[in-house]
Parts: C-alpha cells; structure tokens; sequence
C-alpha cells in the first residue's frame, strides 16, 4: 500500500498487550479521538437528541419562571426562550448532530443574527466554524460502503486528521498511488436520509423558541430548505456543478476552481485537486490594494453568475473562498449550493438596479413588486420602509469611483432599520426563494467587503450588466 500517514496507520493499530509501553500511535489516536465525536444516522436517535435538546430548554424555562414569579416580576415567553443559556444549548447540540440540522442553525444564524441580541447571535454564529468530525473507525466505515473493502490501496497517504470539518461532511488531504494531490470530502452517515426530519424538527424548535413570528407561512421556506440540502447532499451532482463553473472561469485566470476526479467520487464522497490558500478573511491585513483587488473579483462574480451566468454558488460562508499569495488567484470550494436563475428573474434585476440609478422611485416599486419584494397588500408605512432600506443599499452603487466599505456605517444603518421593520410582525412575509438565496449571497459578500475594509467601484463593477 506504499506510504501511509500514521494518523491513517492509527486506524488498523491493534491495542498495546498489558504492561507493555504504549506505542506513541495509539497516543496520537487517542487525542485524535478526544476531538471526534460519532454522527447519530438513525433518524430515532436524530430525533432523540432534539427531543433531549426541547426538553432541556422547557426546563430551563420552567425554572426561570418560577424564580421570576418569587421575585414579584411577570415573565415574558419571548425573554425566557431566546437567553444566551438556551442558544448555547441549542448550538451545541447541532453541532454535535452535523448534518441538515447544524447546516438549517447556521442559515438561522446568518439570516436572523442581526435580528437577535448580540450575545445570542455570537452562540448561533458558532455554528458556521465549529463542527467535530467522525471518530476514524465510523470514517472508516463511511470509506468502505463508498468504495468498497480495499480502498486503501488506491492511497499513497490518506491522512485521517480532516483538515475541515462542516455540516454535512468533512475533508481530508490525500495523495493516491498514482501520484494525485487530492481533497476528499466526506459525507457524514445518515445525513441524506434524515433531511426532511431534521428540517422538520428544527422548524418545530424554531416556532417553540419564537424564531418565527405567529401567523408566518414558513412551509414554503422548508420545503425549499429540504430541496436545497437533498442537493447539496449529492456530491456527484456537486461534481458536475465544480465541473461547470472550472469551464465558464477558464477565461478568468484571477479564479482557480478544484478539478473534479470522477473516478473517485460517489453520491457520498467528491473528489477534487488539492488546492493551497489561506481563508480569504485572512487578508482583513493586508495591503489596501490587495484587500480592493480581491474584494472586486469577488463582486464583479456575483454580477457575473446572476446576469452572465445565471448560476450561482449561494452559500456565503467565508469559508467556501481562500487565497494563494503566492498567485493572487481566489480560490473556490464548494458549489453544494449552486442555484439556477430563470432569464427572467435576471431580467427584473436588471429593471429594478436601472430604476435605483435612475432614481426612479415608482420603477423601483414596480420592480420590486414583480419581484416579490412588495405584496400588493404591504400597508403603506411599511412599504416605505422597504423602499428607503433598498435606497439605502443602493448608495455604493450610486457613487462615482470607489465605496469605502471601511468607513461606512451603512451596514449599522440598515441592520436599525430592518430590525425596526422586523418588530411589525404582522405584515412579515417570506420573498420568494429565489430573492432569498440571492440578497443572503449579496449580504454574505457585503458583510466581507466591510470586514476587509475594502474600496471597490461597485458602479463600474455593474453598469457593463445593465
């Protein structure tokens, strides 16, 4: 089998007899373990541990009441569920759990985290950086029913010690017998099948907690979460989607996007060149203009996939992108999200962006509208609302020459005023998915851009797609 990695050796290492010294393998094993924790695949046991995760904050909100009520004050269901005691609970039980419900808490943590309190929001945000991995005997065995029982001989070094570990799988660092520096991302167990329960039951503790607002229509949001993760869940589909986005950047020398090995993928396991950066995020240090320079790229891409493409990678997480120094390529990871748009949707982005440059209010209404932004039925306060938060995003794209996401308090300003709309729950309605994938895409990026305090000409960047 040639060269193995002594973390992948570990994994067929027999136990040291009795009183002799303990091979420094097993040690290593050991502490590798301590930091795996086994994924539940069964779906009773899946739901057990939410059950657990319910009952525990039912107690804890049992017990807050009752010291309340002794101290002479009237509880409120709402302070008594969202606590940073709960979040923590609720954060770490799906982080444990992996699968779509650790991935549906991070989507809850990005689209509702300007909308919690702080220190809730910095417990849910947990969910997008912390993940364990398998333990390496249930690796193992997720190896061997996904390519058969001597997979080990196709592998120079398989290093067992995963160097990323998300939701729905982790990813090791490989090097095959025919000399290929690969990634391999693995799927952890039982994730495909329990989707549509877990979607259910985090739903359900979604509504027990108070994330969703009563009398809110949330059936089309999980029905579209449970498409997406089905998706994103088959890796071979994934394959295909690497494959498509490597040929539409083979003009762009400035993107690198893994090349995709067939041979060695399966609905549970992708395949894919190694490729060497660092986390975009890292470059919040860097030189101004290598900080503009990268942040460009990545905006003029949107614009690209939505009016060019009309396919687009919509998770964004950070982690999806890195960096080679080396290079000054930007790097792209995973397109288990990669959505299709219908030309006419493009079509009436394209309305609504002219209209917002023209200042043409009743054009953006109108757009907005067909869209789905607006219901015909929005009250009128609180369409206005809506229409000077779109104003308000508008204002980079307005500018001539660069916006200095850096020195803006935009982002302060929009997050008050959404917040501010968001207490009208009467009035709440769910934006077609499509809308919803896209502005998470745009407010994923935007909240990059400020992070790295970059200065982009954002008008330049769009005018050539209108």
């Amino acid at each position: 089998m040639g060269l193995v990695s002594a973390s992948f050796r570990a994994i067929c290492t027999p136990p040291a007899p009795k009183g002799d010294p303990v091979p420094h393998r097993t040690i290593e094993r050991r502490a590798f373990e301590r930091r795996a924790l086994a994924v539940p695949s069964s779906r009773l046991s899946r739901l057990a541990q939410l059950g657990g995760l319910a009952s525990s904050i039912a107690g804890n909100v049992a017990a807050e009441v009752v010291g309340q009520l002794a101290r002479g004050q009237r509880p409120r269901m709402e302070d008594l569920l969202l606590t940073p005691s709960n979040a923590l609970k609720v954060a770490d039980r799906l982080a444990q759990m992996r699968g779509a419900a650790m991935k549906v808490g991070q989507l809850i943590s990005m689209d509702a985290g300007d909308m919690l309190p702080p220190e809730l929001a910095d417990i849910l945000g947990r969910l997008r950086s912390e993940a364990h991995h398998m333990p390496l005997m249930q690796l193992r065995r997720v190896l061997t029913e996904a390519w058969g029982r001597d997979w080990q001989r196709r592998f120079e070094v398989f290093d067992a010690h995963p160097v990323a570990a998300a939701s729905i799988g982790q990813v090791h660092r490989v090097r095959t017998t025919d000399g290929r520096d690969l990634a391999i991302k693995v799927q952890y167990p039982g994730v495909r099948r329990s989707i549509d329960s877990d979607v259910n039951n985090v739903a359900s503790l979604m509504r027990m907690a108070g994330l969703v607002p009563k009398g809110v229509d949330v059936a089309p949001m999980i029905a579209e979460a449970k498409r997406q993760l089905h998706e994103e869940a088959d890796y071979q589909r994934e394959g295909r989607c690497l494959s498509t986005f490597g040929a539409l950047l083979a003009d762009r020398p400035e993107f690198r996007v893994p090349e995709l090995h067939a041979d060695l993928t399966t609905p549970n396991v992708l395949a894919m060149s190694y490729v060497e950066g660092v986390p975009v995020d890292n470059l919040a240090d860097a030189p101004q203009a290598e900080r503009d320079r990268v942040m460009t790229l990545m905006i003029g891409l949107i614009f690209r996939e939505l009016f060019e493409f009309r396919l687009m990678q919509t998770d964004p997480n950070f982690a999806n992108y890195r960096y080679s120094p080396a290079t000054g390529q930007v790097m792209l990871l995973d397109f288990g999200a990669t959505r299709a748009f219908p030309e006419d949707f493009a079509d009436l982005y394209r309305r609504l962006l002219r209209a917002g440059l023209a200042g043409d209010r009743p054009g953006v209404r109108a757009a907005a509208l067909e869209i789905g932004f607006l219901a015909g039925d929005t009250p009128a306060r609180l369409e206005q609302a809506m229409l000077e938060i779109f104003e308000m995003s508008l204002e980079p794209l307005r500018q001539d020459g660069p916006f200095d996401f850096g020195a803006s308090d935009l982002a302060v300003q929009m997050r008050e005023a959404g917040m501010a709309m968001a207490q009208d729950h009467t009035y709440f309605r769910i934006p077609p998915m499509d809308t919803l994938f896209l502005q998470r895409k745009f407010g994923g990026i935007y909240m990059l851009a400020t992070r790295m305090r970059a200065r982009v000409d954002l008008r330049a960047i769009v005018e050539p797609h209108l």
